[in-house]
């Protein structure tokens, strides 16, 4: 009986693990793909930011491609850009807030990785 405990209690441990590393990697992947798109913006800003005002240039928009001028889109750029860093500070945020959870749920069940 004891140990039928005792492996049921380890199964669950096992389950909350799994779930903090998943938890780490889903919110991991977020920012990296916050990151990419943060430096799409910011190669697309450089690029424009030299450019005479009136020029036509293009964008997309839900899929459309839309004609614009450069002074049209540059600051519709940098907001997108300004959303894109206050995301990714978030999610950060969110990253470290969830590693310190898993390090005191690890310390308060007396947990120690063994990597094979």
């Amino acid at each position: 009986m004891a140990q039928q405990i005792t492996a049921r209690k380890q199964q669950e441990l096992q389950n909350q693990y799994t779930n903090y590393k998943e938890g780490l990697q889903q919110i991991a992947s977020k920012i990296g793909d916050v990151e990419s798109s943060a430096e799409e913006h910011k190669l697309v800003l450089e690029t424009l930011e030299p450019l005479p005002a009136d020029r036509k240039c293009f964008r997309m928009i839900n899929g459309v491609l839309v004609e614009r001028t450069v002074k049209d889109v540059v600051p519709a750029l940098k907001i997108n850009a300004e959303g894109l860093q206050n995301v990714l500070q978030q999610l950060v945020k969110e990253y470290n807030a969830k590693q310190v959870e898993m390090e005191k749920w690890k310390k308060k069940n007396n947990i120690q990785v063994v990597q094979q």
